[in-house]
């Protein structure tokens, strides 16, 4: 019999003579001390998670436990020395919550933010509008998959397929489609962010992975046909390799972090590709930095593919955004703020010149 790690719960009563519980209270307080210390930035709130953790019961039912036993006390101050160091919580606890969903993280694979959440919210709002019975949505750069696992868990009718190309993202992302049982189709593509820088630190390129196809190439039956695209790039300027936390700079992969010297080496491959996916009026949703709320719009209504087309990696060409003139090309282009009134993502339709329009694969024959 596995003996409970609550010594009494809920009772306030004392522990009998010689019994070796602690009262959670005190551990909760020396908890969140240390990590104050450390310079963590929600001390009580991440002791609190780390003990319903240990306990395995919800953070809200922590009121209801008055003594631990001493080993459930030893795994909880162990967990701490842990988190006072910098490791993420999340991979400590070894899931993050997303909307609705606990998502498997770990190292190896970026940590899904809270503001990407609203990112979502903007991506069912443009499915709503396209009016598609069956859309078809692509996730590119899709890590753990919280976005793509997100669409397909609050859209049921949609099609989804998530795109990565770092391996250990890769088993994440799988092991995610598997604990839940949502139906993501994955695929393993590049989406051609190394083509936008002379040396490919960053974003993952000389990191030894093997090669992937380029993802017009893996999904080559969907090219024209797509009604979402749906992206959360790497797109941190290299600037701030020194600012980030520790959290961030240490253990979320370099490959999903940074885009470049400007940051928008990741956005301008997202929407290269996005291009090359989407149907006529097909929709892009895209996350980028705070500092890009001016930056993302005038990528999406400046750039643009070489006189042949978009590449598999992206344009040839360079205009005042890196590409070589599709403007006009996207419409409807809108950047939206997050629920802290930070400049988050942008929304925009694709609409190229008419050359006999592809019906969408979502739509009805």
């Amino acid at each position: 019999m596995t003996l409970p790690r609550i010594a009494a719960a809920g009772t306030g009563v004392s522990a009998a003579a010689g019994d070796d519980s602690v009262l959670l209270r005190d551990e909760l307080i020396s908890a969140a001390a240390r990590l104050e210390a450390a310079g963590v930035g929600s001390p009580r709130g991440d002791a609190e998670q780390l003990a319903a953790h240990v306990l395995d019961v919800s953070r809200g039912r922590l009121a209801l436990v008055d003594r631990i036993d001493a080993a459930a006390a030893a795994e909880l101050r162990a967990l701490v020395e842990r988190r006072a160091g910098r490791v993420p919580l999340q991979h400590l606890t070894g899931v993050a919550g997303f909307r609705r969903l606990d998502i498997a993280v770990g190292p190896g694979v970026f940590i899904p933010r809270p503001e990407t959440e609203w990112v979502v919210e903007g991506a069912l709002a443009a499915l709503r509008s396209l009016g598609v019975a069956r859309p078809v949505c692509v996730d590119l750069c899709a890590g753990s998959g919280a976005i793509a696992l997100a669409l397909a868990d609050e859209f049921p009718a949609a099609q989804v397929h998530a795109v990565e190309i770092e391996p250990s993202a890769l088993d994440w992302l799988r092991r995610n489609v598997e604990r839940t049982g949502l139906p993501v189709h994955v695929h393993q593509a590049d989406v051609g962010i190394s083509a936008y820088t002379d040396t490919g630190t960053g974003t993952g390129t000389g990191t030894g992975r093997p090669p992937a196809p380029p993802v017009r190439a893996a999904l080559a039956d969907l090219a024209g046909r797509v009604d979402l695209v749906v992206s959360n790039p790497p797109y941190l300027p290299d600037r701030d390799r020194a600012l980030v936390e520790p959290e961030v700079g240490r253990h979320d992969p370099p490959a999903a972090l940074w885009g470049g010297p400007d940051g928008l080496d990741g956005p301008r491959a997202v929407v290269a590709a996005a291009a090359v996916l989407l149907r006529p009026g097909g929709v892009l949703v895209m996350e980028h930095a705070d500092e890009h709320g001016q930056a993302v719009p005038a990528l999406l209504a400046e750039s643009g593919p070489s006189e042949n087309g978009p590449s598999a990696h992206g344009p040839a060409a360079s205009g005042p955004s890196g590409g070589a003139g599709w403007a006009g090309l996207w419409s409807h282009i809108v950047d939206h703020p997050d629920l802290a009134g930070r400049d988050r993502f942008v929304t925009a339709r694709w609409n190229p010149p008419e050359r006999g329009r592809p019906r969408g694969a979502g739509e009805d024959a």
